[in-house]
């Protein structure tokens, strides 16, 4: 989840099956459709002083996560987990930026504040910086992609992106790749309030797509909850989050998008996303009413999971559009937010703790982050 300066007015366990066969993954996914039948969700590690927010697993099983400079300053911003630690990755040099740093801190080869860790289809690691510290900015020269090869843990290419793309309040959010690897599409929580953002990844051009448009904007009548109650500042302000949770459609064609304060979950097909002519005219589709929500997944069976907040929990519809039903739901995953999937198709979820952090409680000074696996029974 990206918090963004515009949008914040200033800033246990119930288990359900699934029926559905397992699937051999299609072109754009490369891990298999998640398992059938009963799930269990455990958790794998918990970080009592370090928020995280995005996830994402090799093919080899090493787990990566983000911890972006949403209200404090971090020690890391990009860490491989290792024996329930948070490791610098791909080292210490990419994760040297420190909001006090002043001459010795290098936006465009440090994370200023990294947002999302996704496996693109060849399983390298790429990370989104919005480079938004302290939900400011974005830090000129810092906003980027950064490709890292896991099996040299070396950075392999960064793309950056310009001060058009991404103008002052924007915010990157997450991003999912088309099955061949050439086109990154981003959610923008920024901006005028709220953009998707296409990426060439071969020649390094990007643009702006529905730039204010409703479809990527908070929606004013919905009312983000947690613990049972409105979640509000201690002064009583409101939280309007934009665009903010993304997914692919299975074969690559057709991309998916849902305001954080919304309840409509709208899409695209990404033929017409990679044509800036096309976008600039594109009028996108209703495909459901939903609720708020950080993370969207959709596995190589097609089936969609989306996570609940309000409820600690994670659900799922046989396909995009269809009915949600609870999977798991455990009162430890407080603001379930990002997704990923191993070579077993294991859902991981990171949780980023929202609820407890110092934008919402007096007094806290440092916000938990935590991993869960939601895998067979």
């Amino acid at each position: 989840m990206r918090l963004n300066h515009k949008h914040l007015a200033l800033a246990g366990l119930f288990i359900l099956g699934l029926h559905v066969a397992h699937a051999t993954p299609l072109p754009g996914k490369t891990m298999p459709a998640f398992p059938q039948g009963p799930v269990k969700i455990e958790q794998l590690a918990y970080f009592p002083e370090q928020q995280i927010t995005g996830i994402a697993v090799s093919r080899s099983g090493r787990v990566f996560v983000t911890a972006p400079r949403l209200s404090v300053e971090v020690p890391v911003s990009v860490g491989e987990v290792i024996d329930g630690k948070i490791v610098p990755y791909p080292g210490a040099g990419w994760n040297a930026y420190r909001n006090d740093g002043g001459a010795r801190n290098d936006p465009k080869s440090q994370f200023v504040s990294a947002q999302a860790a996704v496996m693109d289809h060849r399983d390298n690691l790429w990370i989104v910086d919005a480079a938004t510290p302290n939900v400011t900015g974005p830090v000129q020269g810092g906003v980027k992609l950064v490709r890292i090869d896991v099996k040299t843990n070396t950075v392999a290419q960064v793309v950056h992106l310009d001060g058009e793309t991404t103008p002052p309040g924007s915010s990157i959010n997450d991003v999912r790749f088309s099955p061949d690897d050439r086109f990154a599409y981003l959610s923008d929580v920024g901006g005028r309030g709220g953009a998707l953002v296409v990426v060439n990844l071969e020649t390094g051009k990007s643009w702006r797509v529905l730039d204010g448009h409703p479809s990527t904007q908070a929606d004013p009548s919905v009312e983000l909850m947690a613990d049972g109650k409105p979640l509000r500042t201690p002064d009583g302000r409101k939280m309007n989050i934009a665009v903010n949770g993304v997914a692919i459609s299975p074969d690559g064609a057709t991309f998916y998008w849902q305001a954080l304060t919304g309840k409509t979950l709208y899409s695209l097909p990404t033929a017409v996303l990679q044509d800036p002519a096309r976008a600039a005219k594109a009028e996108p589709v209703v495909v459901a009413t939903t609720h708020p929500a950080c993370g969207l997944w959709i596995d190589a069976a097609g089936r969609f999971f989306m996570a609940n907040p309000a409820e600690s929990s994670v659900e799922v519809a046989d396909s995009v559009g269809a009915p949600l039903r609870t999977l798991v739901k455990d009162e430890r995953m407080r603001w379930p937010d990002s997704f990923a999937q191993d070579t077993s198709g294991n859902l991981y979820i990171s949780a980023n703790f929202i609820q407890d952090s110092p934008w919402f409680k007096k007094g806290v000074t440092k916000t938990p982050g935590a991993i869960f696996k939601i895998s067979p029974r």
